[in-house]
């Protein structure tokens, strides 16, 4: 009995999970460390692209640090250089968001309707394996070097990502959760609540985020071939002008917009899963 009890006992003892205060405490020591990392290495990048640019490697073309620096406070201090941003920036949101909505029409349409999406899926897988680069030209014969021209180009490469997340999405729905629902006596939109919707959460906001650069990479494709403003534009005057430190802090620019693009997206992701009763399901599985 006594050997019995010690032997439970200790099975509790080892079952006890640390304090509340300790994992928090650890889990921000985890978070600060992978932060000052970050910098130190940012930092050592730096100093060595200073040290061996001229003596290594040609100054002409990756410039310096600090000529990067003064460019990218010229570019940030005048309204050239605003006016750029702001045109990629619309043409960024519009193309992704467009996109967005196309893709997921599509996806609910086809994926909803198993002989649609067996007739049209392999006519948009064909049309997907063209660049969208390739696009552009004709894209831009149709819209002219406005703004709508790489808004149709960004829609096209974030249409087609959105589409197959969602659409394989709703194919490997589990049909026998919709079952057991309808079996309930749940109706379309509970199916819709409590199957679809968590299911394709994952998938479309993973869609999102590797969406979010493709638009970039469309937009900033269609200023290279023909424009009159945006980011873009001021990439390739800087590229034709051999134009090293503005070139750099252009790709600056397309950088920090991609980092708020990407953090904007993935509050939306963390909101949604938390609003969805997903996202306790996701801190289990970081914490495990």
């Amino acid at each position: 009995m006594a050997t019995a009890t010690s032997s439970a006992k200790g099975k509790t003892e080892v079952k006890e999970t640390p304090p509340t205060g300790e994992v928090r405490n650890s889990a921000w020591r985890k978070t600060a460390l992978v932060v000052v990392l970050r910098i130190a290495v940012i930092a050592l990048c730096l100093i060595l692209w200073q040290v061996m640019s001229g003596p290594v490697l040609p100054e002409y073309a990756v410039s310096k640090p600090t000529d990067v620096s003064h460019a990218l406070w010229d570019l940030l201090s005048s309204s050239t250089g605003w006016i750029d941003i702001k045109a990629t920036a619309i043409e960024i949101l519009a193309g992704f968001g467009i996109g967005v909505v196309i893709g997921t029409v599509m996806g609910l349409v086809l994926g909803s309707v198993p002989l649609a999406g067996q007739v049209l899926e392999p006519l948009i897988a064909a049309v997907n394996g063209i660049p969208k680069i390739a696009l552009a030209p004709l894209f831009l014969l149709f819209f002219g070097i406005g703004p709508m021209s790489k808004i149709t180009i960004a829609a096209a490469g974030v249409s087609f990502v959105v589409f197959y997340n969602v659409y394989l999405g709703l194919r490997l729905r589990e049909r026998e959760l919709v079952e057991i629902v309808q079996v309930m006596g749940g109706r379309r939109h509970h199916v819709l609540s409590y199957v679809t919707l968590p299911t394709l959460a994952a998938p479309f906001f993973a869609a999102l985020k590797t969406g979010g650069p493709l638009a970039i990479l469309g937009v900033i494709g269609g200023e290279f071939i023909a424009s009159t403003e945006g980011v873009g534009h001021e990439l390739f005057t800087a590229a034709t002008n051999l134009d090293a430190p503005t070139e750099f802090a252009g790709l600056i620019v397309l950088v920090a917009m991609t980092l708020i693009l990407n953090g904007v997206l993935s509050a939306l992701d963390t909101l949604a899963l938390k609003r969805l009763g997903l996202g306790d399901r996701r801190t289990r599985r970081k914490t495990v």
